[in-house]
């Protein structure tokens, strides 16, 4: 049984209340950044039953792996020929560009300029072919050899059972390998691109808990998979991920303001308002499930500073649409075009692999001046 899936009630149930309580705060106090919108909500809502029914990672590891799928083999040569093209693409726009600039001729000057705008096309639809295919080429087969039921294969014969022991492993070896895929994907921009999603809300209520990404397969690098290796069944794997993501429900709420003491351990409600933060003190902090201790112990925890920096909810450029598609696509549009736009394997590497805010002063770096 899928507990998150099953914990879908207590998911509704506890919307309702949440909204009855933020009305009548509403009427008190005002509105706020808290309330329920319902084109929001709609989304986040559609974005969460999306999540549930997408079977991309069966999709990824049935059908893309090498050896295993019938489009993997396929999916190699593509790749290497896309890469191999879009290398030759920028040596001929790098030598006809500059060699049209110095041409007498003006119809040799001309020629060249169609040869390198040409190559230039052939580089922006390579690049990007390259980029997008070796990423899904990487997951599928990150996602398969790394898999629980692969890797229990081998740690069965250092089963810990079902006891204390296994359970209290399962459940912090699950948030430990959470907190470095999470922390991942707001560092690396391909990653981002998938869990921007759950951040594009300007609203923060518990139906943003909902707003999960549907290709979250792309967003997993570490290998939960290394605990049934270690030894841990993959009940007790499965178990502690549905545990964890319902824990991880309940602090998307601005209701509860403090639970004091617990705040030192326990990722809150207080210090998941942070994480969900577009001000520049809040940006890529708190990235626990279940604990807090990660981020003090990695260097990514922030305090709540309600009063001297209130928390701004959303994006540091906000997307200004409810639609699916945009909310689903907007960061990988951007993401591509980037890399169409580059002239180099480094630049084109670079807008996918390293944190999205490179890549923001990257591309202000490269506009011309006006």
């Amino acid at each position: 049984m899928d507990l998150a899936a099953a914990a879908a009630p207590l998911y509704i149930g506890a919307m309702v209340w949440e909204q009855r309580k933020l009305n009548k705060r509403a009427e008190q106090v005002g509105p706020s950044a808290a309330d329920y919108l319902r084109a929001d909500t709609r989304a986040s809502i559609a974005m969460g039953v999306g999540s549930l029914i997408m079977p991309i990672t069966q999709y990824l590891g049935g059908h893309v792996v090498p050896g295993k799928g019938r489009f993997g083999k396929a999916l190699v040569v593509g790749v290497a020929a896309a890469a191999t093209v879009t290398t030759i693409a920028d040596r001929v726009f790098v030598r006809y560009a500059v060699t049209s600039a110095n041409q007498a001729d003006p119809d040799r000057q001309a020629s060249r300029s169609r040869v390198a705008r040409r190559a230039r096309g052939v580089a922006r639809v390579g690049g990007v072919a390259t980029v997008a295919g070796a990423g899904v080429l990487l997951t599928a087969c990150t996602g398969y050899v790394s898999s629980v039921k692969r890797q229990w294969v081998i740690g069965k014969s250092r089963d810990l059972g079902t006891g204390v022991l296994a359970w209290t492993t399962a459940m912090v070896g699950w948030d430990f390998v959470y907190y470095w895929n999470h922390r991942m994907q707001h560092e690396i921009r391909a990653m981002w691109a998938i869990h921007v999603v759950h951040h594009s809300s300007e609203h923060f209520n518990l139906s943003t808990a909902l707003r999960q990404p549907v290709a979250s397969a792309f967003g997993v690098w570490v290998p939960y998979g290394a605990m049934a290796r270690a030894g841990i069944r993959p009940s007790l794997i499965e178990y502690s991920r549905g545990i964890n993501l319902i824990y991880q429900f309940w602090i998307h709420t601005d209701t509860v303001r403090t639970i004091r003491r617990c705040e030192e351990v326990l990722n809150t409600p207080s210090h998941h308002r942070v994480h969900h933060g577009s001000n520049r003190r809040y940006l890529d902090r708190n990235h626990g499930g279940i604990l807090i201790i990660w981020d003090r112990l990695f260097g990514t925890f922030q305090r709540e500073l309600p009063d001297e920096d209130p928390v701004i909810y959303g994006l540091t450029k906000n997307i200004e649409s409810f639609g699916l598609w945009d909310v689903m696509t907007h960061e990988y549009r951007d993401m591509f075009s980037d890399i169409a736009g580059s002239t180099n394997w480094s630049d084109r590497l670079s807008y996918a692999l390293r944190g999205p805010g490179w890549a923001y002063a990257r591309r202000e770096q490269l506009m011309p001046a006006t």
